[in-house]
Parts: structure tokens; C-alpha cells; sequence
């Protein structure tokens, strides 16, 4: 799930910037087109018709989906390519978005990029497919994520409510109580790193995606999106919020200097020198593939509360299918991405290890009672469930936001490895980030 956005996606805010001149996916024809009512009759009839369907998606779980409506809808044919991610999918669809050809029918984009590809006009409107009938389906978090007024960019695929695992075997050791605040995370952490110089509460070099999860669960509203008018600010009390206690963090090397996703971060899951982790709910399946040595010593709890009492969370990870504008047979493109994300797809990925955005998975018996045998038994999706019904539904990202994730450690990152302060370091993202958006065209505040 975790995904790294590097400054190969420099190029990708071309994309935006034809947005501000002429329109970056066909012709205005296109565009009207795609408002056309199109009924579950239309959807029939060109299942019943048939026809190939080309999708570039990297999620593993797509391919069973994509098997069972092939047998299911035998003459629609399913061309699923997957062997693009991060980087390479990104560049890959906008080059195509760019050059008019080539263009998939269906695309997985992630919900921190959407916005740059439904600026320009690169993605159809799902509501007159019925989209905005399904909203009630899916949980705050990520509904929000797809949606625009009354105009919907993609159905969720998954969703990444944040959650925090711990090393039960550690903090037992040390006789460290499970911290339920930050304050009390700061408490856990200095006591665990004074028992063991070895021993660190989490690791963090910087990480854009985990910095704006952190800022959207204190309540920080950085980003203010309307069309090509941009408002961007660090200065308000949630982010004052999450300096106050990470600076701390930092200023006491309380944290791993260790990248995630890395030999060192799995080595130290492992052994117990990396004592929690906060992210997505999604990251079980991570563990059980990535540190198996550590079955039985890892639990999952609430995120800690930046107010003793309050449940607000926040997302990490988590992506949308989407119709890109330029794909062909729109009404099979649909009918695919609706089975795979509101239908009987949603229970096939979720058996096979997906997280969903869905109400009825998240809140049903079945997946609530689960069992993980990782984490001794603990039924942990009824936390990571409490967590996506937690989460505050008015988070934006920027337009261009794959762009400002790429430029993270070279202003806020500086913080970890120099004096710079973490306060400082957001507002040299903030400033760069307003430079570059004024550079392609957005009215910037």
C-alpha cells in the first residue's frame, strides 16, 4: 500500500498546468459528452454487447475480481496491466493523458493525486453512471477523497484509517503503559529509549504521507482547493498542535533515523528496537509477509488522541478506480469499477487482504470478529473500523499534490538532520509549495 512519490513526478504537474489554458483531454465534445445521463439499461446493454476493457492498476487483489467478471459477463474481456507503481504509473498515465493515445479505460489513482487529474479535466464525472447514489455506501474519509460538489472522479478501492501498532512483548518488558495520547507517546517514548539506548518508540527521517495524516487528525487545515484557486497554511493550531510534541521528538532523538520500508525498518519491526508503528489499517498484511519473526509480539491500537477522550483520526494510503476522459467503452469501464469497488468484487478483495472503504465490510460480524493470529488473536479490525468512522470528512489535497510530497525532504525534512525547526520546515514546504503552484498558473494564497 505505502507509495513513494520521488521528483520524476515533476513532470507530472504539466498536466496541471494545461488545465489554465486549453483543456488537457479532448476536445470541449468530450466534455459535454460525458454529462449524458447513462442508465443501468445502457450498462446492460453493452455487458450484453461485450467488448475488452483496459486497466492499469498495481493492486494484487484486482486480478481474482477481474477473473469473476469475466466469467460472469463472458463477452467483456478484462486486460488488466499491473506491472507499473508509484512513479512509473503516474508518469505512464499522464504521458498518455498528454500525448491522446493510449489512454486505459479504467486507472487506479491514489487519493492524494486525484486532484491533479480531475482539475484537467482527465478523469469522466462518475455521476451520470449513478456514482453519487453509491455515497451513503463508502465511509467519510474516502468518499470525500472522490468527490467534488456534486461531481464524483472515482468509486474508493480501499481506505487507510490510521491505527496504531505497538510491540506488546517491549512495552510489557519495560513496563511501559500503551500510550492513548500524544503527550502520553512522548512519556512512552522517553521512558522506553532511557530503559534501552537501542530502543526507539518509532522511527522517522520525514515522511510527507505520515506528516499530513498527523496534521489531519490535530485538526490542521493546510490546504483550501476551490477549481485553480489554492489557499496554503501551516500556521494554524493543529499543525501548532503536532510541532509541539514532535519537535520534542526530534530534539531528543527519540526517533529511528531510519527510512521506512527499508532492511533496516523491517530488521528493527523485528527485533524490537522499533517499538510502534502508526499508519493505515492496510499494514497487517505487511507484517505478516515482512516480519514474521515477530508473529504474536505486535498488537494494534487507537491512534493517540491530541485531547485525552477524542476519537478524531485520519486516513493513510488508500486509492479510487477512475474512468480517465480519453478511455473508450465508458459504460464497461464503469459497470468493471462498480463491481470491484461497490459489489461483489468488495468481498472477494477484502477475503484475499484488502482493507475496505465500505460500511457494510467495515461494520459487518464477520469482519469486525476476525481474528488475527499475528497480533495473538486480537480482533483488531474493530479498531481500525472505530478508526475509519473517526475520521474527519473535510480534508483537501492539493491539486498538486504528488509535486509538494516530492519537495517534503528538502524543506520540512531538514528538520530531522539539521537545526531547522519543524515549524520552520513547513513553512519553507508552504512557501515552495506556493511558488510552484503560482509557476503553473494557480492563484495562490
Amino acid at each position: 500500500m505505502r507509495r513513494t512519490t520521488s521528483r520524476l513526478l515533476r513532470g507530472l504537474a504539466l498536466v496541471s498546468a494545461l488545465a489554465l489554458g486549453a483543456t488537457a483531454c479532448g476536445s470541449s465534445d468530450d466534455d459535454s459528452s460525458e454529462q449524458k445521463q447513462v442508465s443501468a439499461a445502457d450498462i446492460q446493454a453493452a455487458l450484453k454487447k461485450g467488448g475488452t476493457v483496459n486497466v492499469w492498476a498495481w493492486e494484487p487483489t484486482l486480478k481474482t475480481v477481474a477473473a469473476d467478471f469475466q466469467k460472469k459477463y463472458p463477452k467483456v474481456k478484462i486486460n488488466l496491466v499491473s506491472e507499473r507503481s508509484g512513479d512509473k504509473h503516474y508518469t505512464a498515465l499522464s504521458n498518455a493523458i498528454s500525448a491522446g493515445k493510449g489512454v486505459p479505460d479504467v486507472a487506479q489513482v491514489e487519493y492524494f493525486a486525484l486532484g491533479q487529474y480531475s482539475l484537467t479535466k482527465g478523469l469522466s464525472d462518475l455521476a451520470p453512471y449513478g456514482a453519487e447514489k453509491l455515497a451513503s455506501k463508502y465511509t467519510p474519509g474516502p468518499w470525500n477523497a472522490v468527490s467534488d460538489g456534486g461531481k464524483v472522479y472515482g468509486l474508493p478501492m480501499d481506505s487507510g484509517p490510521m491505527a496504531m501498532f505497538y510491540n506488546k512483548k517491549v512495552f510489557d518488558k519495560y513496563k511501559v503503559a500503551v500510550p492513548t495520547t500524544w503527550d502520553e507517546y512522548l512519556e512512552a517514548a522517553r521512558k522506553l529509549h532511557k530503559a534501552d539506548p537501542k530502543v526507539y518508540i518509532a522511527n522517522d527521517e520525514g515522511d510527507a504521507g505520515f506528516t499530513t495524516s498527523m496534521l489531519w487528525q490535530a485538526g490542521s487545515r493546510p490546504y483550501k482547493v476551490d477549481g485553480t484557486k489554492v489557499s496554503i497554511n501551516f500556521d494554524d493550531a493543529g499543525a501548532k498542535k503536532f510541532e509541539a510534541v514532535w519537535q520534542k521528538m526530534i530534539d531528543e532523538k527519540l526517533v529511528a533515523p531510519i527510512t521506512g520500508w527499508t532492511d533496516d525498518w523491517y530488521k528493527g519491526l523485528g527485533d524490537g528496537s522499533l517499538a510502534t508503528l502508526t499508519t493505515g489499517a492496510w499494514m497487517p498484511a505487511n507484517f505478516t509477509t515482512g516480519v514474521p519473526n515477530a508473529s504474536g509480539d505486535w498488537r494494534a491500537a487507537p491512534m493517540p488522541a491530541w485531547t485525552k477522550g477524542d476519537k478524531a483520526s485520519a486516513e493513510n494510503g488508500g486509492s479510487s478506480l477512475t474512468l480517465p476522459t480519453l478511455g473508450k467503452n465508458k459504460e464497461l469501464a464503469y459497470a468493471f469499477v462498480e463491481y470491484a469497488n461497490s459489489g461483489d468484487g468488495v468481498a472477494t478483495r477484502v477475503s484475499e487482504g484488502a482493507f475496505p472503504a465500505t460500511k457494510a465490510e467495515l461494520e459487518s460480524p464477520a469482519f469486525q470478529s476476525k481474528k488475527f493470529d499475528y497480533f495473538g488473536g486480537q480482533e483488531a479490525n474493530k479498531i481500525f473500523a472505530e478508526s475509519a468512522a473517526n475520521v474527519a470528512s473535510d480534508w483537501s489535497y492539493l491539486p498538486f499534490q504528488p509535486y509538494a510530497n516530492s519537495i517534503f525532504n528538502d524543506t520540512v525534512g531538514k528538520a530531522y538532520v539539521s537545526n531547522t525547526k519543524l515549524a520552520d520546515g513547513l513553512k519553507a514546504w508552504q512557501d515552495a509549495s506556493i511558488k510552484y503552484g503560482k509557476e503553473q498558473g494557480f492563484t495562490v494564497e
